[in-house]
């Protein structure tokens, strides 16, 4: 049982010329708002130097800025840069715009390449087996953020979060257009995009700055404990 907690808070309201009710929910009044000022102020073109700069801080983490028109290449070489092998991604449309689907349908499968497009007619179990058994992970990004060298990947129908988590290496396209400040204005872009909309929440948003780090014993940094080991942010200026 708590002592005095009544007592305790009304000295806190009054301290702060609130009027105290225990039954009360604190009203919001703040007036200042730093979170959403930090880099708000740069451009597009000075975001993306910003991104690159954070990128650089992190372990084993890549950026490559293409053309639409270059990110076929793009992605072949990242896959074949992270030892190939065997690749897994999302059974997503955008990958279809852009063309990659010559990749996985056709070229690297004559390159002895294993790849899974994740499958909603599969169990939930062999879907993670197989991209548990792939090399390398292929994602979207829905957005970048310049300050932590983050990227924000969706949960839905064919886009399963095991693909960006499981794999030994991590690859993930982003749309130039995309890139925000902070976690701030992302989180306030899908606030708008599903709250405001009134559209279903993904089944999860997942924040990842690039490979999984750990330091929890001894203050010894690990990378890949629990995640990918190497990360390549590709970059799509013209989309």
């Amino acid at each position: 049982m708590i002592q005095n907690r009544e007592k305790f808070l009304e000295k806190i309201a009054t301290s702060l010329n609130r009027p105290f009710s225990p039954t009360q929910k604190p009203v919001r009044n703040w007036q200042h708002k730093p979170e959403e000022k930090k880099l708000s102020h740069l451009s597009i073109d000075e975001l993306m130097s910003a991104f690159v700069e954070q990128c650089g801080r992190l372990n084993n983490t890549n950026v490559v800025e293409v053309s639409s028109g270059d990110v076929k290449k793009a992605v072949d070489e990242a896959v074949k840069q992270h030892g190939g092998e065997s690749v897994a991604l999302w059974n997503d449309e955008r990958f279809r715009a852009l063309g990659l689907d010559e990749l996985y349908e056709n070229e690297w499968a004559d390159e002895g390449l294993r790849v899974h497009v994740w499958d909603s007619n599969l169990s939930r179990t062999e879907n993670f087996e197989r991209t548990n058994d792939s090399n390398i992970g292929i994602v979207f990004a829905e957005y970048a953020l310049a300050e932590s060298g983050t990227v924000v990947l969706y949960s839905a129908e064919g886009q399963g979060k095991a693909v960006g988590l499981l794999p030994n290496a991590f690859i993930a396209i982003v749309k130039k257009s995309t890139l925000r400040p902070r976690i701030t204005q992302a989180v306030q872009e899908m606030e708008r995009e599903f709250v405001e909309a009134g559209k279903t929440l993904p089944a999860a948003v997942d924040f990842v700055s690039g490979p999984s780090n750990s330091a929890d014993i001894e203050m010894d940094l690990v990378v890949g404990v629990h995640g990918p080991i190497y990360a390549t942010y590709i970059v799509v200026s013209d989309q």
